[in-house]
């Protein structure tokens, strides 16, 4: 298990932006923790056509914040 911190994927908003409530990432959001396998993709406009594949340890400076679960 990894721990997330806050400017980092996994806490994100745009981190699996397109299935954000999906058991996994709610998960991490809530625990701030997260498997070493996990990936999923980077949503941010500014990345969505390079179709991006992040860690939740990941990070950008385009990182904000997701809403609080």
């Amino acid at each position: 298990m990894q721990t997330i911190h806050a400017g980092q994927c996994g806490l994100c908003t745009h981190f699996g932006e397109s299935h954000h409530n999906d058991k996994v990432l709610v998960s991490i959001m809530t625990s701030k923790k997260a498997e070493l396998n996990v990936l999923d993709e980077c949503g941010h406009p500014k990345h969505a056509m390079l179709h991006l594949k992040v860690t939740p340890i990941s990070g950008c400076d385009g990182f904000t914040p997701a809403a609080s679960a």
